[in-house]
């Protein structure tokens, strides 16, 4: 025996809150991906460096870009020899400790090429021997590794290096800073 008795009805009322959340957010996620797509196509980097033919085919030290790492020197070294070389001409633009950790027993110069001229102009600024390493870097800045056993630069380095005639030498961009308008934001 079943009695009948009337079904409640369901609600007429729609809600419309949850669909509307969910096309906001499709929206976001549709316009972040936009955005990071156009931000990695249209990159505004300008180039490492650009090719040029050396005047008189020497090369600078003002023409020449040096980053200069402490590798297991006494803390403060590598603040000593980049003073040292921006007196020389050189343009320093990172001292700090190595990057990657590593540990450097006298002196070691990493930059393009072993035979590349702004290498041969920095390690002619050094008293010891030091160990070159070629590792491509389309910038063509040379990194200078202070280590445990350096001594000194040489009394007086090499005021420039001859580039065979006709060869053109990429060097890097020198970013100089601007000063930044008062009351405006750098960021």
């Amino acid at each position: 025996m079943t009695a009948l008795y009337p079904q409640p009805r369901p609600h007429a009322r729609i809600h419309w809150r949850t669909p509307i959340t969910m096309v906001v957010l499709l929206a976001i996620l549709v316009g972040g991906a936009w955005w990071g797509w156009n931000s990695l196509i249209n990159t505004s980097a300008g180039p490492t460096c650009v090719e040029q033919q050396l005047e008189n085919n020497r090369l600078v030290p003002k023409q020449v870009s040096v980053n200069v790492y402490n590798g297991g020197a006494k803390a403060g070294t590598a603040a000593k020899v980049a003073d040292l070389l921006r007196k020389r001409g050189f343009h320093v633009a990172k001292v700090a400790n190595e990057p990657k950790g590593d540990k450097v027993d006298t002196v070691e110069l990493r930059g393009h090429a072993t035979n590349s001229p702004e290498l041969q102009l920095v390690a002619g600024q050094l008293a010891q021997k030091a160990a070159p390493v070629a590792d491509s870097r389309d910038s063509h800045t040379v990194d200078l590794v202070v280590g445990t056993k350096y001594t000194k630069l040489n009394a007086k380095g090499l005021a420039s290096i001859t580039v065979p005639a006709g060869t053109s030498v990429c060097l890097p961009v020198i970013y100089t800073p601007q000063p930044i308008p008062k009351g405006q934001n750098p960021n």
